[in-house]
């Protein structure tokens, strides 16, 4: 089984490109974020043209997380059960947004994952970002405890750069969210859970990314961060004899500003 993830930066504007990588690829089932569609706006009848059954939720223009699968698509969750919500206004209600999906494919539970971005380390939304992590990690722990053999793969664009070498430059990032202290001890705490970076061990070293602003030529130059993985629980783990990061999505007209990251399972 092929297993990726992908920020799609917009699944409308990008369906006929990421069609066309699933079939190049022969990508079995793609976990997908930033949808930017509602429910009704996903293009369901083209995917399911190209053999693919989709789980979605989205809720406006922002956000959006999917599954597609041309294996089955079972026990389809949206949001896990202490996902918290975000509402500008304290004085309103904080509502959980569309950022996590689940699904059970080929035997594995998928988790298509969009962590909140954080915005700057002072906005409230990075104490989202880092409670959304904090609620996400401990339910995670909860599965493997009940099911230390399950096969649970946390997937997605984590908004989290967990060591120097994976953004462009460290000391452009000094006072800005994505490489914080407390955002990297949130996302590492998924090692302490139990959970693999599985994608890493293949794709060693420094300048390795999978996201490269739009701006400033950042993609050219190279200038990029790693922050989309593949978690995966020990069970998950062992079946992975190979990852690739997709740079080469990244180029060309109407490119996500993200590329696809792929996972093979025995």
């Amino acid at each position: 089984m092929r297993l990726a993830t992908w920020n799609v930066n917009s699944v409308r504007a990008r369906t006929d490109r990421i069609l066309d990588w699933l079939t190049r690829t022969g990508t079995d089932v793609l976990a997908m974020q930033e949808t930017k569609c509602r429910d009704e706006q996903f293009p369901y009848e083209r995917f399911t043209e190209a053999g693919y059954e989709v789980a979605h939720v989205g809720l406006s223009q922002w956000n959006g997380v999917a599954i597609a699968s041309r294996i089955g698509l079972e026990d389809v969750q949206v949001g896990f059960m202490d996902q918290p919500g975000f509402s500008k206004d304290p004085e309103t209600e904080a509502v959980p947004e569309a950022r996590a999906i689940a699904a059970t494919v080929g035997g594995v539970r998928v988790w298509s994952l969009y962590v909140p971005n954080g915005r700057e380390l002072t906005d409230p939304h990075y104490v989202y970002k880092l409670e959304w992590l904090a609620k996400l990690r401990a339910d995670a722990e909860g599965w493997l405890a009940g099911n230390p053999d399950a096969q649970i793969a946390l997937v997605g664009d984590w908004n989290v750069a967990p060591t120097d070498e994976d953004v462009w430059d460290p000391a452009f990032f000094e006072g800005k969210t994505h490489t914080s202290e407390p955002e990297r001890d949130a996302f590492n705490s998924f090692a302490d859970a139990g959970f693999t970076d599985v994608v890493r061990p293949h794709t060693p070293g420094p300048g390795v990314y999978t996201y490269w602003d739009y701006t400033q030529l950042r993609f050219p130059k190279r200038q990029g961060m790693r922050i989309d993985y593949v978690l995966g629980s020990p069970a998950f783990a062992a079946r992975v004899t190979a990852a690739h990061i997709d740079r080469d999505e990244r180029k060309g007209k109407g490119a996500s500003d993200h590329a696809p990251v792929l996972v093979d399972l025995d």
